[in-house]
């Protein structure tokens, strides 16, 4: 939806993986809004570029934002319409808002209780601690381990105003960490209001393994190398 108005409704769209990590939708051309989209007008093109219009929606106009391969070699491809995701309003699968990029059908999350002890360490000292952790495993990352704000160093916690988003989980809010005088921006996360199937983990907070000592058992995991390091 762009400026209250459905743009395109389909049963019937194409996930994509544009890039390896998640996909987009393309959509049948015939499924998009009349009058929604207007071709660019550029002047010299080449047969593998694509077409592009711009979204326009009474005096809304999302410039550029849909495009279409009609020489794509692959031939389902041609009738469909991409939108960049940042340039329209609410995208929904059924009823239910979607945020950042569509989901992965391949991607899942599971959330479990622990009895594990974990304890995580910055700069020699001890921030979280507790023997009834929760454990989120997301396809592709690590596990990441979530405590309860009474298990949690508060006082050597800042709020930031940082903030991201995650189609499995909803928006994250961050602290930054401070030992000994020295400060670790966003160090640590927390979803206050997750999304439906990431509600164990609603209100806890999470330390990014990648950048602190997380002992498992009394034992020193060994820090993931992820695009987060």
């Amino acid at each position: 939806m762009l400026g209250g108005v459905q743009v395109v409704d389909s049963t019937r769209p194409l996930l994509v993986w544009e890039r390896p990590y998640y996909p987009t939708y393309y959509f049948p051309l015939g499924h998009v809004a009349d009058g929604v989209l207007r071709e660019v007008d550029e002047e010299v093109r080449s047969p593998d570029d694509p077409v592009r219009y711009d979204v326009v929606v009474g005096d809304r106009i999302a410039a550029a934002a849909a495009r279409r391969y009609p020489a794509s070699p692959n031939p389902e491809l041609r009738d469909h319409v991409r939108f960049t995701w940042h340039e329209i309003d609410h995208w929904f699968e059924e009823d239910e808002e979607v945020f950042v990029h569509a989901r992965d059908p391949h991607a899942r999350v599971d959330i479990l209780p622990s009895s594990r002890h974990l304890r995580v360490v910055v700069d020699g000292s001890t921030v979280a601690e507790s023997d009834k952790p929760v454990i989120l495993f997301e396809t592709g990352l690590p596990p990441r381990y979530y405590f309860r704000k009474t298990d949690v160093a508060m006082e050597l916690l800042t709020p930031t105003d940082s903030a991201t988003q995650c189609p499995y989980k909803g928006q994250a809010e961050y602290w930054s960490v401070t030992v000994g005088g020295t400060t670790h921006t966003d160090l640590a996360w927390s979803y206050r209001s997750p999304v439906r199937e990431s509600l164990p983990i609603a209100g806890l907070i999470a330390f990014y393994d990648e950048k602190v000592d997380t002992y498992v058992d009394g034992e020193l995991a060994a820090r993931p190398q992820t695009p987060f390091s």
